[in-house]
Order: structure tokens, then C-alpha cells, then sequence
């Protein structure tokens, strides 16, 4: 029979196991974000002025414009570990496990005129190739809008909304270490799945240098197309790709998209030669047969 002080040792390598396998730190593949770092790190230059970092919230976007509508100022970063609610473009969810991605929203509050704000998306699509290139040394391309793509999987999405008092929030989703079986559909994937570098910090403070070396061109050039969309159609897979358009009413459309114009829209060729401009609706790209 085991003595007293053996069953008490026992009993607290047990308590200290649970306490392990409860801990945020017990994943040692996905360590937490440090909001000390990423403050010093990004706060330096004339974009970003303040770096949050949560455990858990229920929608980044959604904490960014309540800050907004109580008037904070351009510039907030408000990182999550983790989200309950996290929001896709078309209302869709996006889901990843704690600590696996990137899950972030900025508030900004651009002096350009109301009509270059749907840029902005492509802005963040932008800003996000560049970065995943740079940092994990993958070939990133961005599928209309603004998803991010590898290898024609889906590894990042960009969500832009606009507030009261000219303030837009731009929120991101991007799958950094999460596993095959993690994946919320199989379209999906994610750095390390795709073989790339899987640490996100220095991936976090080149997203958001990337955003404000690209925003701060577009404000200086007071939104005008050719401070991003040149750029933009560098990284477009879509152009001269066969595709289908889901719009938001109506029936799909399907055709070549031949262009994207200098408002950000697709422009889609259909099979009797007539061009139609869509300013929202959700691609799927045809694979060729063979």
C-alpha cells in the first residue's frame, strides 16, 4: 500500500498534468502571441498606434467597431488567440483552432473619397501576399476579392467593414499551423500544410507592415486606383481564368474574367462576347479538363 507522502506526490503530478493539458502554453507548437513585442514592433511608424492581444473574444471585427463608434482613433490592432463568432465574407464563419492563425482586425479611418473605399479589400489581399511570400516563402496568389490562395486552397480570407464616422474595420482570418483534420473544409488549408514557415510572429508584424507601406500609398494618392490596383493584378489568379460567379441575386454567371477594372471589379467574359462587371459575388475558379 502506497505511503502517505507517495500518495501525496501522486495526487499533485496529477493536479500539475491537468493543469498542463488547461494551459494555453501547453501546446508548445503553437505558442501565444506577445502583445509587448508586437506594441514595440509595429508602433513605430505613422499607422499603427496601439496592439491588443486576447485570449478569446467572440468577433475581432466586431470588438474593433464598438471601439470605433466610441472614437477611437485610427491605427487600433486587436489580435485573438481564439474566436467564438469569427465572420468570413458572404456572412460566412471562420473557424480555427486557439493559437493556430492569424486572427486579427485594424481600425482605420481613411481621408479619401467614399467612392475608392471598396479598394480597400484588395488592399488587404495585397498586403497579406506579400507577407505570406515573404515571410513563409510561399507562392501566394489571391483569388477575386481578396482570399489568399496556395496551391489553389483557400489559406486566408479578409473581411472589410464599414462604420459610422467614416471608420472601416479590416479583419483577417489566416490558417498558419492548423492540421488536416482541423480543416473546416477541405478547399482549405494552411502554412504548415502548404510547407511553409509556421511562426507567427514575424508573419503578424509583416502582414501589418505590408498593410501600411500599401495604405499609406493609397492615402497619399487619395485612393486613386494606380497606387494599388496595378499591384493587385499582379497576384490576381483569377484574371484570365475560366470561372463561375455566384452573385448575390440572381443566377450564376459564368465566363473568362478577363479584367479587374480600376474600381476593383471582375469583369467576366461570357461565351457569346458580352463583358458584365460584378462588384461583389463569391468566384469559383474551373479547373481545366486533363
Amino acid at each position: 500500500m502506497p505511503e502517505p507522502a507517495d500518495r501525496a506526490r501522486s495526487t499533485r503530478d496529477e493536479a500539475a498534468e491537468r493543469d498542463r493539458d488547461a494551459t494555453p502554453w501547453s501546446d508548445l507548437d503553437r505558442p501565444p502571441l506577445s502583445a509587448r513585442r508586437l506594441q514595440a514592433a509595429l508602433t513605430d511608424g505613422p499607422v499603427w498606434r496601439e496592439v491588443r492581444v486576447v485570449d478569446a473574444t467572440d468577433s475581432t471585427n466586431v470588438d474593433v467597431a464598438a471601439a470605433a463608434a466610441e472614437g477611437a482613433a485610427e491605427g487600433l490592432v486587436l489580435f485573438a488567440e481564439r474566436q467564438t463568432g469569427g465572420r468570413g465574407r458572404l456572412d460566412r464563419r471562420w473557424e480555427s483552432p486557439a493559437r493556430a492563425g492569424l486572427l486579427v482586425s485594424v481600425l482605420l479611418r481613411p481621408a479619401v473619397p467614399v467612392n475608392r473605399l471598396p479598394l480597400l479589400p484588395l488592399l488587404a489581399g495585397v498586403a497579406v501576399v506579400e507577407a505570406v511570400r515573404s515571410v513563409a516563402r510561399l507562392d501566394a496568389v489571391l483569388k477575386w476579392p481578396n482570399d489568399v490562395l496556395v496551391d489553389d486552397r483557400k489559406l486566408a480570407g479578409v473581411l472589410v467593414e464599414r462604420g459610422a464616422d467614416g471608420a472601416v474595420v479590416v479583419g483577417l482570418g489566416l490558417n498558419v499551423s492548423t492540421r488536416l483534420d482541423e480543416l473546416p473544409v477541405p478547399t482549405a488549408t494552411s502554412l504548415a500544410l502548404a510547407g511553409g514557415g509556421t511562426d507567427r510572429e514575424p508573419l503578424a508584424k509583416e502582414v501589418l507592415r505590408a498593410f501600411a507601406r500599401r495604405y499609406l500609398d493609397f492615402l497619399a494618392a487619395g485612393g486613386a486606383p494606380e497606387s494599388l490596383v496595378p499591384a493587385y493584378r499582379e497576384v490576381c489568379e483569377t484574371i484570365g481564368r475560366d470561372v463561375v460567379v455566384h452573385v448575390p441575386s440572381g443566377e450564376p454567371v459564368s465566363g473568362r474574367a478577363v479584367a479587374v477594372d480600376d474600381n476593383g471589379m471582375l469583369v467576366v467574359r461570357s461565351s457569346d462576347g458580352r463583358e458584365q462587371a460584378w462588384s461583389a459575388g463569391d468566384v469559383v475558379h474551373v479547373r481545366a479538363e486533363g
